[in-house]
């Protein structure tokens, strides 16, 4: 047999059954000081688009494949940074993601687990610096929780106007990334795989028309602009103690997250913070549209600058699911595959 052009080996994990594809060995050069240097540069190098495009492309990956590249940190205060990827390049943050690494680098041996209590794994991720916090009981990985950067409220009913002639009002928030926010049935929709192609459609088309307004653009480094994604939530139930609902993150262009999705997840207790509908003594559950669940919960209240906000920590898990060599021949007339969707 001849010899592959590209062999790329993988680790694959599901986190409430989203899935990353780990790749951490056998990688470019990837230029850059930091890891948002590296995402800015990233889609330049051709050799990383070529793994990237292979790994998420169809017939080996599918039209809502998530991955991370492991690079270096930043400094020595982290464990390791990684370079997110999906079908569109390259995000700035990923929740569920970084819950998956939690759980791989505890598993791989790269950072060394306390058997019965906590561990914390350190990662340089763009939006900056996070951690996973990995529980354990007699060796076992009982929950994984996401500790985000300092997450806010943006702007609450933000007009869009929609193709059919509709005018609906989304409010806006950042955990890493900015994401839209509204209520599913202000579209006479619900949270349900029923109406996902409509979930889809109207998730992306608010994305699109928000990307370039000043309400997306409020980040210091505009590398972290742009609306990533918009949150659809249908309100479960409410109590002194909890808040419950779910959700459906269409993100970059038209991608759907299984998952309560990490960062969105930060973005909605920002948000929710700010109304009031969300405190301290609280915990957020926020489900999928597929039924698995995160709970959120703001750890402490901070100020950056004119904005007030929160650390936001999501708890939820991770599971390997495989270990995969991905081949690519000469003769392959699909190349780095392709993408029906």
């Amino acid at each position: 047999m001849k010899r592959p052009l590209v062999k790329v080996t993988a680790t694959d994990y599901h986190t409430a059954g989203e899935p990353f594809r780990i790749v951490s060995v056998g990688l470019p050069d990837i230029a850059g000081a930091t890891v948002l240097d590296k995402r800015a540069g990233a889609s330049s190098n051709q050799k990383l688009e070529q793994i990237r495009k292979l790994l998420v492309n169809e017939p080996r990956g599918h039209a809502d494949m998530y991955g991370g590249f492991i690079v270096e940190p930043n400094d020595d205060g982290a464990d390791f940074g990684v370079l997110f990827w999906h079908g569109d390049g390259y995000s700035t943050a990923c929740g569920h993601g970084t819950i998956a690494l939690g759980a791989w680098a505890v598993d791989t041996g790269l950072v060394a687990a306390e058997p019965n209590g906590e561990t914390a794994v350190t990662i340089d991720v763009p939006s900056g610096r996070v951690q996973a916090l990995v529980t354990q009981e007699n060796g076992i990985t009982t929950k994984i929780s996401f500790r985000n950067v300092f997450s806010h409220a943006i702007a609450e009913a933000v007009p869009v106007a929609l193709d059919d002639g509709r005018t609906v009002l989304v409010d806006i928030g950042y955990g890493g990334a900015n994401y839209a926010s509204i209520e599913a049935s202000k579209l006479g929709l619900s949270v349900e795989p029923k109406h996902l192609d409509e979930l889809i459609r109207i998730g992306r088309q608010i994305k699109w028309k928000l990307n370039e307004t000043p309400e997306s653009n409020s980040q210091v480094d505009e590398r972290l602009n742009g609306i990533y994604g918009t949150i659809i939530f249908d309100e479960v139930n409410s109590t002194d103690s909890e808040l419950h609902q779910r959700n459906v993150t269409i993100y970059a262009d038209g991608r759907v997250d299984r998952s309560p999705c990490g960062s969105g997840t930060a973005s909605r207790i920002a948000q929710l913070a700010h109304s009031g509908k969300l405190t301290k003594s609280m915990t957020l559950i926020h489900d999928s549209i597929i039924g698995t669940r995160f709970l959120g919960r703001i750890e402490e209240a901070q100020t950056h600058g004119q904005s007030s906000g929160v650390i936001p920590v999501i708890t939820g898990s991770a599971f390997h699911v495989a270990n995969v060599e991905f081949l690519l021949f000469e003769n392959d007339e699909l190349d780095t595959g392709f993408s029906l969707r």
